[in-house]
Protein backbone atom coordinates (compact mmCIF):
# COMPACT_ATOMS: atom_id res chain seq x y z
CA UNK A 1 0.00 0.00 0.00
CA UNK A 2 2.86 2.37 0.86
CA UNK A 3 4.40 1.94 -2.63
CA UNK A 4 1.08 2.60 -4.35
CA UNK A 5 0.62 5.84 -2.40
CA UNK A 6 4.21 6.84 -3.13
CA UNK A 7 3.77 6.21 -6.87
CA UNK A 8 0.50 8.16 -6.92
CA UNK A 9 2.14 11.07 -5.09
CA UNK A 10 5.07 11.11 -7.55
CA UNK A 11 2.74 11.10 -10.56
CA UNK A 12 0.59 13.89 -9.09
CA UNK A 13 3.72 15.90 -8.27
CA UNK A 14 5.16 15.39 -11.77
CA UNK A 15 1.98 16.56 -13.48
CA UNK A 16 1.00 19.39 -11.12
CA UNK A 17 4.42 20.62 -10.03
CA UNK A 18 5.05 22.10 -13.46
CA UNK A 19 2.51 24.82 -12.66
CA UNK A 20 5.22 26.43 -10.55
CA UNK A 21 7.46 27.02 -13.59
CA UNK A 22 5.32 26.74 -16.72
CA UNK A 23 2.01 25.14 -17.60
CA UNK A 24 0.07 21.93 -17.10
CA UNK A 25 0.30 19.13 -19.63
CA UNK A 26 -2.31 19.58 -22.32
CA UNK A 27 -1.75 17.59 -25.51
CA UNK A 28 -1.72 19.65 -28.69
CA UNK A 29 -4.44 18.55 -31.09
CA UNK A 30 -3.36 17.28 -34.53
CA UNK A 31 -4.90 20.28 -36.32
CA UNK A 32 -3.08 22.70 -34.03
CA UNK A 33 0.20 20.84 -34.48
CA UNK A 34 0.01 21.33 -38.22
CA UNK A 35 -1.13 24.96 -37.92
CA UNK A 36 1.67 25.80 -35.46
CA UNK A 37 4.31 24.33 -37.75
CA UNK A 38 2.74 26.02 -40.77
CA UNK A 39 2.92 29.37 -38.94
CA UNK A 40 6.56 28.78 -38.06
CA UNK A 41 7.24 27.85 -41.71
CA UNK A 42 10.59 26.25 -40.89
CA UNK A 43 12.46 24.45 -43.64
CA UNK A 44 14.06 21.00 -43.47
CA UNK A 45 17.32 21.23 -41.54
CA UNK A 46 16.23 24.21 -39.46
CA UNK A 47 15.91 23.87 -35.68
CA UNK A 48 12.69 23.96 -33.69
CA UNK A 49 12.87 24.14 -29.91
CA UNK A 50 9.74 23.27 -27.98
CA UNK A 51 9.60 24.62 -24.45
CA UNK A 52 7.52 22.20 -22.42
CA UNK A 53 7.40 19.46 -25.06
CA UNK A 54 4.97 17.17 -23.23
CA UNK A 55 4.43 13.90 -25.08
CA UNK A 56 6.47 14.95 -28.13
CA UNK A 57 3.61 15.43 -30.62
CA UNK A 58 4.96 18.70 -32.04
CA UNK A 59 8.50 17.29 -32.16
CA UNK A 60 7.35 14.25 -34.10
CA UNK A 61 5.30 16.29 -36.57
CA UNK A 62 8.27 18.62 -37.10
CA UNK A 63 10.52 15.64 -37.84
CA UNK A 64 8.02 14.39 -40.42
CA UNK A 65 8.66 17.69 -42.21
CA UNK A 66 12.44 17.26 -42.01
CA UNK A 67 12.82 19.83 -39.24
CA UNK A 68 15.33 19.09 -36.49
CA UNK A 69 13.54 19.37 -33.14
CA UNK A 70 14.62 19.61 -29.52
CA UNK A 71 12.12 19.40 -26.70
CA UNK A 72 12.60 20.38 -23.08
CA UNK A 73 10.20 18.87 -20.56
CA UNK A 74 10.32 18.83 -16.76
CA UNK A 75 7.89 15.95 -16.24
CA UNK A 76 9.99 12.75 -16.29
CA UNK A 77 7.01 10.56 -17.23
CA UNK A 78 6.32 12.69 -20.31
CA UNK A 79 10.02 12.67 -21.25
CA UNK A 80 10.03 8.87 -21.22
CA UNK A 81 6.79 8.74 -23.20
CA UNK A 82 8.14 11.29 -25.70
CA UNK A 83 11.39 9.38 -26.21
CA UNK A 84 9.43 6.20 -26.92
CA UNK A 85 6.91 7.99 -29.14
CA UNK A 86 9.63 9.74 -31.15
CA UNK A 87 11.89 6.69 -31.49
CA UNK A 88 11.13 6.33 -35.21
CA UNK A 89 12.34 9.92 -35.83
CA UNK A 90 15.18 9.93 -33.28
CA UNK A 91 17.73 11.17 -35.83
CA UNK A 92 15.84 14.49 -35.97
CA UNK A 93 14.32 14.65 -32.47
CA UNK A 94 15.89 14.94 -29.04
CA UNK A 95 13.90 15.23 -25.83
CA UNK A 96 15.62 16.43 -22.68
CA UNK A 97 14.47 16.21 -19.07
CA UNK A 98 15.33 19.78 -18.17
CA UNK A 99 13.87 23.01 -16.98
CA UNK A 100 13.91 25.15 -20.13
CA UNK A 101 14.54 28.30 -18.10
CA UNK A 102 18.09 26.98 -17.61
CA UNK A 103 18.99 26.07 -21.22
CA UNK A 104 20.13 28.18 -24.13
CA UNK A 105 17.61 28.76 -26.90
CA UNK A 106 20.06 30.69 -29.09
CA UNK A 107 20.47 27.99 -31.78
CA UNK A 108 16.70 27.93 -32.51
CA UNK A 109 15.19 29.05 -35.81
CA UNK A 110 11.74 28.63 -34.29
CA UNK A 111 10.22 28.10 -30.85
CA UNK A 112 6.85 26.68 -29.88
CA UNK A 113 5.30 26.70 -26.41
CA UNK A 114 2.17 26.53 -24.35
CA UNK A 115 3.00 28.54 -21.28
CA UNK A 116 0.77 30.24 -18.72
CA UNK A 117 0.16 33.96 -19.05
CA UNK A 118 2.12 34.89 -15.92
CA UNK A 119 5.34 33.46 -17.40
CA UNK A 120 5.13 35.15 -20.80
CA UNK A 121 7.01 38.35 -19.78
CA UNK A 122 9.89 36.22 -18.45
CA UNK A 123 9.92 34.18 -21.67
CA UNK A 124 9.90 37.36 -23.78
CA UNK A 125 12.97 38.57 -21.89
CA UNK A 126 14.69 35.18 -22.33
CA UNK A 127 14.08 35.14 -26.08
CA UNK A 128 15.05 38.78 -26.53
CA UNK A 129 18.33 38.38 -24.66
CA UNK A 130 19.39 34.98 -26.01
CA UNK A 131 18.57 35.17 -29.70
CA UNK A 132 21.36 36.17 -32.04
CA UNK A 133 19.53 35.66 -35.32
CA UNK A 134 15.98 36.10 -36.63
CA UNK A 135 13.58 33.79 -34.81
CA UNK A 136 9.94 32.78 -35.25
CA UNK A 137 7.96 32.11 -32.09
CA UNK A 138 4.51 30.53 -31.76
CA UNK A 139 2.62 30.51 -28.50
CA UNK A 140 -0.55 28.57 -27.90
CA UNK A 141 -3.19 30.76 -26.21
CA UNK A 142 -1.06 33.33 -24.41
CA UNK A 143 0.43 36.53 -25.80
CA UNK A 144 3.74 38.22 -25.15
CA UNK A 145 2.87 41.53 -23.45
CA UNK A 146 4.11 44.58 -25.30
CA UNK A 147 4.78 42.72 -28.57
CA UNK A 148 2.63 42.90 -31.64
CA UNK A 149 1.80 39.47 -33.08
CA UNK A 150 2.51 38.88 -36.76
CA UNK A 151 -0.53 36.59 -36.99
CA UNK A 152 -3.20 34.97 -34.84
CA UNK A 153 -4.86 31.76 -35.96
CA UNK A 154 -7.11 29.40 -33.97
CA UNK A 155 -5.50 30.18 -30.61
CA UNK A 156 -1.96 30.19 -32.02
CA UNK A 157 0.01 33.44 -31.92
CA UNK A 158 3.03 34.07 -34.16
CA UNK A 159 5.80 36.53 -33.36
CA UNK A 160 8.99 37.38 -35.21
CA UNK A 161 12.10 38.29 -33.27
CA UNK A 162 14.81 39.92 -35.32
CA UNK A 163 17.63 42.28 -34.68
CA UNK A 164 15.51 45.36 -35.48
CA UNK A 165 12.85 44.62 -32.83
CA UNK A 166 15.12 43.10 -30.21
CA UNK A 167 14.87 44.76 -26.84
CA UNK A 168 18.43 45.80 -26.03
CA UNK A 169 19.77 46.40 -22.54
CA UNK A 170 19.74 50.02 -21.39
CA UNK A 171 21.94 51.56 -18.73
CA UNK A 172 20.06 52.02 -15.50
CA UNK A 173 20.15 55.61 -14.34
CA UNK A 174 20.21 54.41 -10.74
CA UNK A 175 22.86 51.71 -10.83
CA UNK A 176 24.78 52.29 -14.06
CA UNK A 177 24.34 48.61 -14.94
CA UNK A 178 22.70 47.09 -17.99
CA UNK A 179 19.06 46.17 -17.58
CA UNK A 180 16.40 45.00 -19.99
CA UNK A 181 13.63 47.43 -20.78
Amino acid sequence: MFWLILVICLVVLAFSGVLLIGAPYLPTLRKQQKEALDLLSLKPGQLLIELGSGDGRILKEAARRGITAIGYEINPFLVIYSKISCWSVRKLVKTHWRNFWHVSISPADGIYTFLLDRYMPKLDKKIATETTKPLKFVSFSFELPGRKPVKKQNGLILYHFNMSNKKLPEKSLLTGTNQLT
